[in-house]
């Protein structure tokens, strides 16, 4: 599948190689780089597990960061600060499902994709699991997030579970 915007075709492999590309960054701990994968003025959103699509005032949210609130994440992540990953914990992302849908917006390309994040800490093994539902905007140096989201598919999270990482 392929989608034109503003006269650019992006491809379905474009996509898929974004994705791979980011979660390799993240699974190295490379904030600086991810951070460049954004747009300024970008979000970054994990909506709480029952969430419905609705507002997330209405039903809250694991993370709602705008642009200032990303780069203090970032920041925070790459002190010492971040008590709770360090060290940092091990992950492996595997994504599949890729699919380019219309955007509400001209010039935005929606994606969806199918997300397991595995993460070692602690003597422990989680798998998260669940979906993107990414906004992106095509440039001269390739796609960027205009909106980041990870949508959890657990009905609730174990007791103790942290989401101190980047799903």
């Amino acid at each position: 599948m392929t989608a034109l915007i503003g006269g650019r075709e992006i491809t379905r492999a474009d996509v898929e190689d974004f994705l791979y590309d980011e979660a390799e960054i993240l699974d190295a701990w490379k904030y600086d780089d991810w951070l460049a994968l954004f747009e300024p003025g970008a979000r970054f959103e994990v909506p709480a597990t029952d969430w419905k699509g609705e507002s997330f005032f209405e039903s809250g949210s694991f993370v709602t960061d705008d642009w200032d609130l990303l780069r203090a994440r970032v920041k925070r992540l790459k002190s010492r600060k971040a008590h709770a990953e360090n060290p940092p914990s091990r992950t492996h992302r595997m994504i599949s499902n890729v699919r380019l849908r219309e955007a509400d917006e001209p010039g935005l390309l929606r994606v969806t994709a199918s997300f397991i994040v595995h993460r070692a800490r602690d003597g422990e093994f989680d798998a998260y699991v669940g979906r993107y539902d990414h906004l992106l905007v095509p440039g001269d140096e390739g796609l960027r997030f205009r909106r980041r989201r990870a949508v959890l598919g657990h009905e609730h999270l174990t007791a103790g579970a942290r989401l101190s990482f980047i799903l």
